[in-house]
């Protein structure tokens, strides 16, 4: 065990939520339980299956967020890093910092890392797992996200059993 580093948010300052859509929605599903004050905006990106770039669909962004604003980037796989990155771009143009976003994912894969490191310095990234591995279509294997669901499955029916006893 090695020391944390915590980061408290007081709830009186602006919190965006901002999910890709349409995966990060399961992460942002429940983060105005856990902050009441959050305010979500959704970013549609789709990707190029044979390019792998992405494109934006969706802009639902405010104009410029509030000053001193943390946001929120909810997309549960950062594979390529593509789509986070174009994510990034257009939250930056609406007048946010580095150091005011966290991404959050369950599963990341060293080619994103590697370019979200190089390219926003100062950036915070969550996530369940580091895979190792990104298939030639620009994805993490199935296999792991199996995983992923299978644990979450799990720990969903745990909580509902120990409801019971």
């Amino acid at each position: 065990m090695g020391v944390a580093s915590v980061e408290f948010i007081d709830p009186r300052e602006p919190v965006a939520v901002v999910p890709i859509l349409r995966a990060g929605l399961a992460l942002a599903e429940h983060a105005s339980s856990i902050l009441p004050a959050t305010k979500t905006y959704h970013i549609g990106i789709s990707r190029d299956e044979e390019t792998l770039q992405p494109t934006i669909y969706l802009n639902k962004l405010p104009e410029k967020f509030p000053k001193e604003s943390r946001v929120f980037v909810v997309d549960p796989m950062l594979a390529t890093g593509g789509t986070i990155v174009a994510a990034l771009d257009l939250i930056k143009e609406h007048g946010v910092e580095n150091k005011q976003i966290k991404v959050i994912s369950a599963v990341a894969a060293p080619p994103a890392l590697q370019k979200l490191s190089e390219k926003f310095p100062g950036l915070h990234i969550y996530t369940g797992i580091i895979d190792p591995t990104v298939n030639d279509k620009g994805q993490v294997p199935v296999s792991v996200l199996v995983h992923i669901i299978i644990i979450s499955s799990f720990g969903a029916e745990k909580r509902r059993c120990s409801m019971l006893v």
